[in-house]
């Protein structure tokens, strides 16, 4: 085993798909050892993440993580160790309606999240490829309209292929306008978001909790969604396969998760 070395961070910020993992969801052994002698050297780990927290936290857990999850792109805070709801905010019940009315006009695929599970009106290949990334089957309801009529969301995902996702977020948030945050995180999920979620605020939430002042943490991410999570962070990595959009805000890029960016940016940066 490598010796540990003293590091500036105490804390590292990692995104999950796409920079932890790949669409295979394994963590791969060069990851995992560089996660290993980060944790040798006194440096927390905390996941950040679109994805619900029983989809993340058993990553989490693998990587010995007992900081907080970040789950639902921010929109919930969760201790890993007791299951403990540290933050919650969803989306209020008057603009999930108005979410679904604008979809559902739109005849795009739409999926409403609440208590950790997530809710559809039909199965299709939208469906189906959020259930192979995430590992969790959806709920099929009659109506969304009905099923959250009385309830908000924890988040809204609209699911196309990238490049109709792509020409979406535009509509959706001219519709929406300031009642939600909408971003991207895979090339074919939008997603809504209470208008006080983004993930660099819940980072800056998980340093409070642990007592970590933010100019001792780093971030690494790869998509849209990173953006605010690489801004709140002391040093902000990309990984080699993120869109222009977060290379602008990134100190420094890596590999991508093929390569193991992830172990390149605890090698160069954290451990060096």
């Amino acid at each position: 085993m490598i010796d540990s070395v003293p590091s500036k961070y105490r804390l590292v910020a990692f995104d999950l798909d796409g920079t932890l993992i790949g669409r295979d969801l394994v963590l791969r052994p060069r990851v995992r050892d560089a996660v290993a002698r980060m944790r040798d050297a006194g440096v927390q780990g905390c996941i950040v993440t679109g994805r619900m927290y029983r989809a993340a936290v058993t990553f989490a857990r693998e990587l010995g993580f007992d900081a907080p999850v970040v789950c639902y792109q921010g929109a919930a805070v969760i201790d890993p160790r007791s299951d403990a709801v540290l933050r919650d905010l969803p989306i209020d019940v008057e603009t999930v309606a108005a979410i679904v009315d604008v979809v559902e006009r739109d005849g795009m695929h739409l999926q409403l999240y609440r208590n950790d599970e997530y809710f559809c009106e039909q199965r299709n290949r939208f469906s189906d490829l959020y259930a192979a990334l995430s590992g969790a089957q959806p709920v099929v309801v009659e109506s969304l309209r009905e099923t959250f009529a009385y309830s908000p969301a924890t988040k809204a995902v609209v699911i196309d292929d990238p490049e109709r996702s792509a020409a979406y977020v535009p509509r959706l948030r001219e519709a929406l306008g300031q009642r939600a945050n909408v971003t991207r995180s895979y090339p074919e999920f939008v997603e809504i978001l209470n208008p006080l979620v983004d993930k660099g605020d819940a980072l800056r939430f998980v340093a409070a909790h642990l007592r970590i002042d933010m100019s001792q943490v780093a971030a690494i991410g790869d998509s849209w969604n990173d953006v605010a999570l690489l801004r709140a962070s002391s040093l902000g990595i990309a990984m080699g396969s993120a869109p222009p959009e977060l290379r602008e805000v990134a100190s420094a890029v890596v590999a991508d998760v093929a390569a193991d960016g992830v172990a390149e940016a605890l090698e160069r940066y954290v451990l060096a």
